[in-house]
């Protein structure tokens, strides 16, 4: 009975002289669930390429595991048990860092930004040579100290890396504040700004990246650290490595992966992401609403057909079953040219990259696009799920079961 059915519905639909006003209206129809069955594609496609972006940016500069003392700033250095550490198979390098806010000034200018110490190992887990895009990256010359700062850092403070002029970076004493002399109160060290760096607006707006030991000095916090940065050996899973180092360090220590490190704006990228999803099914839903048009005036020409075919036993079940297939196979229609052009235009996209960001300061010039298949299997359940829904309640209210009087 299935078959049959669905080869009334058909029919209905592509047979030859059946074309008419009603057979308009349900191309329109397809046309108008394939609309926004397209834009959820590209929609979802285009958040897909920019969350990518974003988690590309942090991991460039969050580490994979992150260390850090359970109480307090820093920490002594002997506290933690590096040899134990350095011993773990699941650990490739790892780093000490210290950091700490502190006043920045340069040409006349201030800003408040936050130094990161970092010891000779930092490269190996932060790619900063591939950040920089005025001077370079060294933070020692011969054994002068210096820093690379944020982009915006830098503008605000008008730094020039070739004029090799010095930045004064000035930090309160810890435990002394004299209200006769306040500049007093304050340690000043000298650093020559090497390079600029540019990965995203919030580390480019924070960040000075220093030698430790001038942070150490500056901070008075000698043979301390505030965290420890650790790349992991390609093919480990994070998860399983923060358990073997968190029973390393002990509980005098956090011990984060990557996502943890940035949980609230991951989380928040996936709430943008199912807000996203559900306005799509919003305009999806009520675009197929005209279904229900098409549908109501198809049982209404085809009464003849219905008083026809419950003439010769046909139930109400199995003639209702040809109008919901009739309007699935509408919207299946429209649904798969939908689909089939978002796709088409996401691949567009990421091959020709067409439709420009109007920002010059962003990191791409071209809108990024991802297609990940869980989104494509994800809309078309969520349009069947709909379209089954709307098809059997328009049926159902036009074709009651006292259709045997038609």
């Amino acid at each position: 009975m299935q078959g049959l059915s669905s080869l009334f519905a058909r029919r209905y639909l592509f047979a030859r002289k059946s074309h008419s006003v009603i057979n308009i209206i349900s191309v329109v129809s397809a046309f108008a669930v394939g609309v926004p069955v397209a834009a959820m594609v590209i929609l979802l496609s285009v958040f897909n390429g920019f969350e990518g972006l974003v988690r590309t940016m942090f991991k460039a500069f969050d580490p994979d595991i992150l260390i850090t003392v359970a109480e307090g700033k820093t920490f002594p250095v002997e506290r933690l048990d590096t040899a134990r550490l350095r011993s773990l198979e699941e650990i490739e390098v790892f780093s000490g860092i210290l950091e700490e806010n502190g006043l920045l000034e340069y040409g006349g200018k201030q800003y408040v930004g936050t130094l990161r110490g970092v010891d000779a190992n930092f490269k190996k887990i932060v790619p900063l040579d591939e950040m920089i895009v005025a001077g370079t990256g060294d933070l020692y010359f011969g054994e002068l100290e210096q820093a690379v700062v944020g982009q915006t850092i830098a503008y605000n403070l008008g730094i020039r890396t070739n004029l090799y002029e010095s930045m004064r970076i000035y930090a309160p004493r810890r435990g002394a504040f004299s209200t006769l002399l306040p500049i007093e109160s304050f340690r000043r060290e000298s650093l020559f700004p090497a390079g600029v760096f540019a990965l995203e607006a919030e580390t480019d707006q924070k960040y000075l990246i220093a030698p430790i030991a001038f942070t150490q000095r500056l901070f008075d916090y000698p043979d301390r650290w505030s965290s420890v940065m650790v790349k992991l050996k390609p093919g480990i899973d994070p998860n399983v490595a923060r358990r073997q180092i968190a029973a390393t360090v002990g509980n005098d220590f956090r011990v984060l992966t990557r996502y943890q490190q940035k949980a609230s704006l991951y989380k928040i990228m996936t709430y943008e992401k199912w807000g996203v999803f559900f306005i799509g099914l919003l305009v999806l839903v009520i675009a197929s609403f005209s279904v229900i048009g098409s549908l109501i005036m198809l049982i209404i020409e085809k009464r003849k057909d219905i008083r026809t075919l419950v003439t010769f036993g046909g139930t109400v079940r199995f003639v209702r079953s040809i109008f919901i297939r009739e309007g699935m196979l509408i919207s299946t229609i429209g649904a798969a040219g939908g689909m089939a052009l978002g796709v088409l235009f996401c691949l567009l996209q990421q091959q020709f990259g067409f439709i420009r960001i109007p920002a010059e300061t962003f990191l791409v010039d071209a809108y990024p696009v991802v297609i990940q298949a869980g989104d494509l299997l994800g809309i078309a359940a969520t349009f069947l799920a709909v379209n089954i829904i709307i098809a059997t309640f328009t049926t159902r209210m036009m074709i009651p079961k006292s259709t045997i009087r038609l």
